[in-house]
């Protein structure tokens, strides 16, 4: 819903790439979450998929095929009727005539080069080559979009594709009463309070081991906001009475940080649950952690990956939150 308070006349929506990973019946659940949100909050809005790509769906586009991810999102768009682009088509035509690669470490980001380079990572497009063939098929798939008919002025909700879809997923923020610990609330000019500002309005830093963040909800599933990056720890999640389960906070991108989740659970039994995350002690090989390639980063920086923290900011709920914090009387 932060995305709809701007009322967009049109919303595109992508997921396809981070999605790749994801069953169809997960993606079915969130995707058509966020189609009914919509509908619900405005029904005039227009809807776009979009799908971009990455080095890991190439095999598939190369057989002539869509990734696996996409493929799911059409069924709901068969459904909802709503309009898609695939991004990759051309891309993929140019890498089999020889004309583009997908990735490629040689800072190559010009459409003027032969052959071009999509990107330096096999993900992120390169704003003059990658992201203008995006633009490219958007505007190339338009007048077809046109075509097939106009978008009703009010989108009527069918009946749901799946039941058991995230319509009722909800955000919920971060409060000082669900923490337990010493933890710090960013200043607005905080470094990472400024670059993620968009997305999360207050961000939380647990500074100690033994930090917690504790709360009750009634629902389903639950999972934290959170950022990864070189200075992210290691946290314990303990639901209910069951064996605490580990996540570290840091993967093998993070010589910078993003926005990510802590699942804590899903599809559980629809009732009160006690969620306590920790951030623990446990030492890390960060080094060893990091792709090979991200590891001259560390070895230049390591202060950047010295502390072991976490970084909070909302939850997202299918249910409801009951007690902000079970342990303070």
């Amino acid at each position: 819903n932060d995305v709809l308070r701007h009322k967009p006349d049109l919303l595109f929506v992508e997921f396809a790439v981070n999605d790749g990973s994801a069953s169809p019946e997960r993606i079915h659940k969130a995707m058509e979450g966020i189609i009914r949100q919509t509908w619900q909050a405005d029904p005039t809005i227009d809807i776009c998929f979009v799908y971009t790509i990455s080095i890991h769906v190439m095999p598939n586009l190369r057989a002539g095929n869509m990734q696996r991810s996409a493929s799911a999102m059409e069924e709901l768009a068969d459904h909802y009727g709503i309009p898609s682009i695939h991004l990759g088509l051309e891309i993929t035509a140019l890498e089999a005539s020889g004309d583009l690669l997908i990735e490629s470490p040689e800072p190559n980001d010009t459409a003027t080069r032969h052959p071009i380079v999509f990107s330096e990572d096999g993900v992120h497009p390169h704003v003059e080559t990658g992201h203008r063939l995006y633009t490219d098929a958007i505007i190339r798939s338009w007048p077809s979009i046109r075509e097939a008919g106009a978008q009703p002025e009010n989108h009527l909700l069918p009946k749901p594709f799946r039941a058991d879809n995230w319509e009722a997923a909800k955000q919920v923020a971060i409060t000082p009463s669900m923490l337990n610990g010493d933890w710090e609330m960013l200043a607005a000019d905080h470094p990472l309070a400024k670059e993620f500002s968009r997305n999360m309005p207050v961000i939380y830093k647990a500074k100690q081991a033994g930090s917690s963040l504790e709360f009750q909800f009634r629902g389903t599933t639950a999972s934290v906001f959170d950022l990864l990056g070189p200075d992210g720890g290691n946290v314990s999640i303990q639901l209910d009475n069951r064996e605490p389960s580990e996540n570290h906070r840091i993967d093998a991108y993070c010589t910078y940080h993003r926005i990510a989740q802590t699942k804590i659970t899903s599809e559980n039994e629809d009732t009160l649950h006690h969620i306590r995350i920790t951030l623990t002690d446990k030492p890390l090989d960060k080094r060893d952690l990091l792709f090979e390639k991200n590891r001259a980063d560390f070895d230049e920086n390591p202060e950047k990956y010295a502390e072991r923290t976490w970084y909070v900011s909302s939850l997202l709920i299918i249910g409801d939150v009951i007690a902000d914090n079970p342990s303070t009387p």
